[in-house]
């Protein structure tokens, strides 16, 4: 019989075996005559982190290979807090974990967990060591322990890792400034003012309002250092091998502590290229591609999501495209699919949507979308010229009147939010708020206007069942399943005031969620009544699982959205009213890809197709598949 040795010597050389050509393949596109013995470092920093993983996440790890769809299946569903704010720190997680698990909760992201800068930090996302926890939220012992409580629920912990840059005070800078070359050409550096000034001709600002520009001068370096997002965020240089695998180390390290999804945080700036916006460049897939495939061989159990806010045609890259196909993150961000909904709420039309969703290329079936109504940043209007032109619209009126709407600006809109980063010169106006208060709670309940407030809960029911409806992992957002309204008293806290964002950020109201699971009647007892109750619906749906895409189906009413979802068991149909109107739907396009019966799955009765128009109440959502009666 082998020994335990040889067994771990056996998993080691099947996984090198397997995805060993990825790993240097990735390798080569990148470092060339370097990339042979950067392999071998990866390598054996991927042999001591398999020797030393706890057995219960080898074990993991072999049940991942055997079910390599886990992040797929319609029993996914996702949650996204802020460690502090959702229960002060780790160990409060664990004490509340009853509450993700009533909601079904398998995915688990609390953001920035790791210590980032002292002051300023960017929500965490400057991190100043990745090897230990923000001290006020506990220790890497506490993180690994709330793992461990995790597991046995199936849910899996998300925590963020940010690729390019870190904190101005991470011992890297520090030793760069202090004169250590190694650490100087860990980042981008530039003695003369004139080489900053061509790069700065084709780079966009990310934050004109706070950190305009994209290089800083530091006294101590005598040089210009890109800082892409602020002065205190120092990108990397990921041309340099010594990054890499710095990186593939910490990934290790992490994956051992027990985090099981990592979110490539910037994922699309880490690669510069003159003369280019410096964004989605090639490399970043290959150097994803070997970063996946050194983490499959140390921690199968693993996964990639990247964090790539980006237009269509440049997403579909980070789930893998032509030689990168399935090979590089597991999962991204369908940012559009946010935009859309709340454009068509604002409109009461599904023109742009059917048009967006319709140009989108298809990503590989392995791979997922996380779906999110709300998520802890702004909702910028990424509206394309050419899809608001397809469906008719003038692209720059349609994203003033969203952020019109949404700012309650425009007449009659039913929303309270905010506007953050105004940029004067492109006419951009981005939107802070919570899911509850743009969709109009907070207007009906301070009017105490019952039909309003019948129609605010209405609208957010409708929009968590689209993206509980349209496969991959829905991503919900903390505070959202009990409707929490806006938090000014982010405004107090000299930290927060001058980032509006923090609105939606509020502390979880633990005292609303104990009332909701004993008022059903209240506005947040029917919330999560409803939520629960969708996402169980989901639960048993199969044909829900993210390898079939939702496709659009032309809608015979612009205020109805119509999806379509061909699965082996059969068609699926989601219709979606998006306006205060019921609507009356001409039923032949349905007809035609169900029969003469459906049943409707969230309402559980059966549908007659067979009447030349269906009734479709205010804002409701229809799940339908064909009904056994055919």
């Amino acid at each position: 019989m082998p020994t335990d040795v040889q067994t771990l010597q056996q998993t080691f050389d099947l996984r090198v075996e397997r995805y060993g050509p990825q790993l240097r393949e990735g390798l080569a596109a990148v470092y060339g005559d370097r990339a042979d013995e950067t392999a071998d470092r990866v390598l054996r920093i991927a042999a001591d982190t398999l020797r030393d993983r706890p057995a219960d996440l080898r074990r993991l790890d072999e049940a991942r290979l055997l079910r390599p769809d886990w992040l797929q299946g319609p029993d996914a569903i996702g949650y996204v807090t802020y460690t502090d704010r959702f229960a002060g720190t780790l160990n409060g997680v664990a004490e509340h974990l009853d509450h993700l698990e009533s909601l079904g909760v398998t995915y688990l992201h609390l953001m920035p967990l790791l210590t980032p800068r002292e002051g300023e930090n960017d929500g965490g996302y400057a991190v100043k060591d990745f090897r230990s926890v923000r001290p006020d939220l506990g220790t890497m012992d506490d993180l690994a322990a709330l793992t461990a409580a995790l597991r046995p629920r199936g849910i899996s912990l998300v925590m963020d890792l940010v690729l390019n840059h870190v904190a101005d005070q991470h011992e890297w800078v520090q030793r760069a400034r202090a004169g250590e070359q190694k650490y100087r050409d860990y980042f981008h550096t530039f003695t003369d003012r004139a080489d900053v000034d061509a790069w700065e001709a084709t780079l966009p600002e990310i934050f004109p309002d706070f950190a305009p520009g994209n290089f800083t001068y530091d006294d101590d370096l005598q040089a210009w250092v890109w800082t892409t997002f602020n002065r205190w965020q120092w990108d990397l240089n990921w041309a340099n091998p010594d990054v890499f695998c710095e990186f593939v180390e910490i990934l290790c390290h992490l994956a051992n502590q027990g985090a099981e999804v990592f979110r490539l945080d910037a994922i699309a700036f880490i690669w510069k290229e003159l003369g280019t916006d410096c964004q989605n460049e090639p490399p970043v897939h290959f150097i994803t591609q070997a970063l996946r495939a050194a983490l499959r061989i140390a921690a199968p159990a693993t996964a990639f999501k990247a964090e790539a806010i980006v237009g269509p045609a440049d997403l579909i890259g980070y789930l893998g495209r032509g030689a990168h196909h399935g090979l590089v993150s597991d999962m991204a961000y369908h940012n559009s699919v946010m935009v859309q909904l709340w454009s068509a709420l604002a409109s009461r039309d599904v023109r742009l949507f059917e048009v967006a969703l319709s140009n989108f290329p298809p990503k590989p079936t392995t791979t997922t979308w996380g779906t999110y109504v709300r998520c802890h940043d702004d909702i910028g209007w990424a509206v394309s010229d050419s899809d608001a032109g397809q469906a008719g619209l003038d692209p720059f009126a349609h994203r003033r009147f969203l952020s019109d709407f949404y700012s309650g600006d425009h007449p009659g809109s039913f929303a309270t939010g905010l506007v953050f980063q105004e940029n004067r010169a492109t006419g951009d106006r981005r939107i802070s708020g919570t899911l509850a208060s743009l969709a109009g709670l907070e207007k009906a309940l301070a009017a105490g206007d019952d039909g309003a407030l019948r129609d605010a809960i209405a609208r957010i029911v409708l929009l968590n069942a689209v993206i509980l409806g349209f496969g991959g992992v829905p991503l919900l957002y903390m505070g959202d399943e009990v409707a929490m309204l806006n938090d000014h008293s982010y405004l107090d806290d000299p930290e927060h005031a001058a980032d509006n964002r923090w609105v939606h950020r509020p502390k979880m109201d633990w005292d609303a969620v104990a009332e909701a699971d004993d008022d059903h009647a209240s506005p947040q007892g029917q919330v999560l009544v409803a939520m629960r109750h969708l996402i169980g619906v989901r639960k048993r749906t199969p044909h829900l699982h993210a390898s079939v895409e939702s496709r659009v189906l032309p809608s015979p009413d612009p205020r109805i959205l119509l999806l379509t979802r061909d699965h082996p068991l059969g068609m699926m149909v989601c219709a979606y009213n998006l306006s205060e109107d019921e609507v009356e739907l001409w039923a032949a396009p349905l007809r035609d890809r169900l029969g003469e019966h459906a049943d409707e799955l969230i309402s559980g009765n059966t549908w007659s197709l067979q009447p030349e128009y269906l009734r479709i109440r205010p804002y409701q959502p229809l799940w339908l598949v064909r009904s056994p009666v055919e």
